[in-house]
């Protein structure tokens, strides 16, 4: 079972990639997509990545030993211990390239990027190397692997953070909250992959309905409908695959979840107010 901030990131870059690429006008089984980090977040991001569509040969990971690959005998060794990371060697990186980050960005249409804190993780000249229309998330915290506009300058259309001072914020706040929701409200006996790519979807259509540009490709944690709409969408799926243990329709799924956020939100506001909870900094 994987942890909620995994399943949360994941579902998010997703998400978040699926808008971007409409921005660009690029399609998910035909772009390269770099992960730097490889890590459960990234690990987890690359499985759900090619669950939504993309294709396993272009898909590039990067550890702190560099490019991960079936040439890569430290991981081959360890592959009862770290069985995910050795399926991935084995299925990705098509091309069999080796090196590092910068070798790893070379031509690639996306990086996403779950590393370590920045700035300098990530070169400029690294970003400049990448393809046209290039889409880069740098989500370490609290500081990204670049800072967006250094990336910007390099060439990288849209960019993406984790933080709420920027633009774009994928955050897995955005993902689990909903997931779980969903999950709850049916009863399912386990979370699917299926579940976090229909999580993904409603988390890209809430925001390409209300205008998709490259500092707008995912929803804000403000808006209340976003978690309604996203547990809807995963307990449906749950459904749909018969691992639901209860059965509702999508219009008292919608209803429930939201009734349940708002009465959160509002007990949450009043023991801000009345001291029990501390406020967020500003």
């Amino acid at each position: 079972m994987w942890h909620d901030d995994q399943q949360g990131t994941a579902t998010i870059n997703v998400a978040g990639l699926i808008n971007a690429l409409k921005v660009v006008g690029k399609k998910m089984p035909e772009v390269a997509i770099t992960l730097i980090g490889a890590g459960a977040s990234n690990i987890r991001t690359a499985k759900l990545l090619i669950e939504a569509g993309a294709r396993p040969e272009h898909i590039i990971l990067v550890d702190s030993r560099g490019i991960v690959g079936r040439h890569r005998e430290d991981i081959e060794v360890a592959a009862n211990d770290y069985a995910e990371k050795w399926e991935l060697a084995l299925k990705t990186n098509g091309g069999d390239r080796e090196g590092g980050i910068a070798e790893a960005m070379r031509d690639a249409d996306v990086a996403i990027a779950a590393s370590k804190p920045g700035p300098g993780v990530i070169q400029k000249n690294w970003v400049a190397s990448m393809a046209d229309d290039a889409i880069l998330f740098v989500i370490a915290n609290p500081v990204p692997e670049i800072w967006p506009w250094e990336a910007a300058e390099a060439g990288a259309r849209v960019i993406a953070t984790g933080r709420s001072d920027f633009p774009n914020q994928v955050n897995n706040s955005l993902g689990f909250p909903g997931i779980f929701r969903g999950t709850l409200d049916v009863r399912a006996r386990t979370i699917t992959d299926e579940m976090c790519i229909a999580a993904a979807e409603e988390l890209a259509k809430v925001a390409e309905e209300k205008g998709l540009d490259e500092t707008h490709i995912v929803p804000t944690m403000d808006e209340i409908d976003v978690f309604a709409r996203e547990a809807t969408a995963v307990a449906l799926k749950a459904m749909e695959q018969g691992i639901a243990r209860e059965t509702k329709t999508r219009d008292a799924l919608y209803q429930g979840a939201l009734e349940m956020i708002r009465r959160a939100r509002e007990e949450t506001k009043f023991l801000m107010q009345e001291g029990f909870i501390r406020p967020p900094p500003p």
